[in-house]
């Protein structure tokens, strides 16, 4: 969740300078001497966790110009902050129109440097967001656009990559809040039908009397008040798709008509002497069970089996809890850039009552939470106190709702013997950390470190209290120890 700076510069002074500011502010740092090395970096798996480049332009070898170009031919929404020590405007220029997102002269101050992080930041995630929306605008949405690795996610996408490669009626079911519009407009943009009509109809929220006008039209002064002609949400949807949101709450009279129109692929409009022919992908949802409505008497029969050629059924995210840290970054990501904010996680402790707790709302119950947790979030990392319709959770796992604690107390008084676990990764599989990397040179502070941090975590058996104690730390220190080197404990079972 934590984007990483890399800073490209044959300067080592200068890369020592930029690394502290950075560091100072959270950004973990990766450095490259040269512009070869540095697109070498980008395309390795390591530089896959590279959100944003610091580059010098004047450099041995590949120029920094040359090395910007290069980097935005396959990674084009990678914002990159040009620096060097003369500024010519020609030069400011050719920087900007190759793709640059900010540029300075060194030396620069930390404040400037800083800010001008934050916004190429904020500005990228702005224009990713932009960029759904114009998808989802145009019908162009897909499966990419989908939050989530889990196997229960991957399993639906499956269903949707088969169905969208047909014009088969699908239902999709599932609880309220999970979804299924979202996988509908991936099946349109994922079929043949991408980039013409979606039109979304929530059945509930339309007047009993108003249903049959609204989906299938009517001609001027057909009744009173209908004083010009409307083709309904049907017509709209020629030669696209029509999404019918709770489809379980249409009235039994309007069951008979969109069985008709699935039967003929026709529309009567109401006052139209002749029907009408549309082609429509009709993609339909409910959160209600609709074999037990049509047990009961209200749902027609014959328009379930219509509407069930092809079912897929959306997991609930109590379901699916690992996505929920994916959704979580995602969300912070998009509510920083719509409102200003620099927001940049979730405390650890904070993100594992989060991943357990039972979302009913599902995920949009998830999105509300983390939009008001972070206009509410006074630090860097969102924290209990901005979560305060969960004091209750986050009580029960032992964490209070308030500042956080500086104390160095133990969570008991008993010492446990030493057991080696794989509580945390990376770990140290030794029982001692390497003080000199292989050439024999001393390693860097940082990196022994997080060995330490990780060894004594693995130790006392991922016992927090105990091992800020040990390593002479408050526990706040050593959970933002953690997100600075990326360790993730794992608790003991």
């Amino acid at each position: 969740m934590v984007k990483t700076v890399l800073i490209v510069d044959d300067d080592p002074t200068q890369r020592r300078l930029m690394r502290a500011v950075c560091e100072k502010a959270g950004y973990p740092v990766l450095e490259s001497a040269d512009g070869e090395s540095a697109l070498s970096l980008l395309q390795s798996q390591q530089g896959q966790d590279i959100a944003l480049i610091m580059l010098d332009l004047r450099m041995p070898g590949l120029g920094g110009m040359e090395t910007l170009k290069r980097a935005k031919s396959f990674r084009e929404e990678l914002p990159v902050i040009v620096l060097t020590a003369q500024g010519g405007i020609d030069t400011v220029v050719e920087a900007m129109q190759s793709g640059a997102a900010d540029f300075f002269v060194k030396p620069a101050s930390p404040e400037r440097v800083i800010v001008s992080i934050k916004n190429a930041l904020n500005l990228t995630t702005l224009q990713g967001e932009v960029s759904r929306l114009k998808r989802k605008r145009e019908g162009a949405m897909g499966f990419e656009d989908l939050i989530g690795e889990s196997g229960a996610l991957r399993h639906v996408t499956r269903l949707g990559e088969r169905a969208a490669v047909s014009n088969i009626p699908i239902l999709i079911t599932g609880e309220s809040g999970t979804g299924k519009e979202m996988i509908a407009r991936a099946i349109q943009g994922s079929s043949d039908r991408a980039g013409r009509p979606f039109i979304t109809v929530n059945c509930g929220a339309i007047p009993e009397n108003l249903v049959e006008s609204i989906l299938f039209g009517h001609e001027k002064g057909s009744f009173t008040g209908a004083n010009a002609k409307h083709i309904g949400k049907f017509q709209e949807a020629n030669g696209g798709t029509i999404f019918l949101d709770e489809v379980g709450e249409l009235p039994a009279d309007m069951q008979v008509k969109l069985l008709r129109v699935l039967q003929e692929g026709e529309v009567d409009a109401i006052g139209s002497k002749r029907p009408t022919k549309v082609d429509v992908r009709v993609i339909s949802a409910t959160n209600r069970e609709l074999g037990e409505e049509v047990k009961n008497g209200r749902f027609r029969e014959d328009l379930f089996y219509r509407l069930n050629v092809f079912p897929i059924e959306i997991p609930s995210l109590r379901d699916r809890r690992e996505d929920i840290p994916a959704l979580i970054e995602h969300f912070i990501h998009r509510y920083n850039a719509e409102e200003r904010r620099d927001v940049r996680g979730v405390r650890n402790e904070v993100l594992e009552v989060l991943c357990e707790y039972n979302w009913q709302g599902n995920v949009r119950q998830l999105e509300n939470t983390i939009f008001r947790a972070v206009v509410l979030a006074e630090n860097p990392y969102l924290s209990a106190e901005d979560f305060p319709q969960m004091a209750d959770e986050f009580k029960a796992a032992g964490i209070e709702a308030g500042p956080p604690l500086l104390s160095n107390d133990s969570d008991s008084s008993t010492e446990q013997p030493p057991k080696l676990s794989n509580l945390i990764s990376p770990t140290e599989t030794n029982d001692a950390v390497a003080i000199f990397d292989r050439a024999g040179h001393l390693r860097s502070l940082q990196e022994i470190e997080k060995d330490l941090i990780a060894l004594a975590i693995d130790t006392y058996e991922g016992k927090m209290s105990e091992v800020a104690r040990r390593l002479g730390m408050g526990r706040s220190t050593l959970y933002r120890k953690l997100r600075e080197h990326d360790l993730e404990v794992k608790r003991a079972s």
